[in-house]
């Protein structure tokens, strides 16, 4: 599939089986006020191996939809968390 989206976000929750919640931001612009804006997403993805933990920052990639609210795949993990609490401040979670 040439179309899929790809996002980079970091791990917030790994507490289910195979899924992890990976919280994406990215920039825009205001229309009227000009002022730059960050944008946050949470998606669920599939981690069939298990290897992405909490604070990791992960790549995910679009994919068929394996339940009600999971389209999207762990592709990589780029950078793994050295410290939780430098990791994930209080404004991520």
């Amino acid at each position: 599939m040439a179309n899929q989206k790809e996002y980079t976000g970091i791990v917030v929750s790994d507490k289910m089986q195979k899924t992890v919640v990976v919280r994406t931001m990215h920039l825009s612009r205001h229309n009227k006020y000009s002022k730059t804006l960050k944008l946050y997403n949470k998606f669920k993805a599939h981690d069939e191996k298990g290897i992405a933990k909490l604070g990791d920052t992960v790549s995910i990639v679009e994919t068929r939809p394996l339940s009600k609210d999971k389209c999207f795949m762990v592709k990589k993990v780029l950078k793994k968390a050295q410290n939780l609490q430098v990791a994930l401040p209080e404004e991520i979670v």
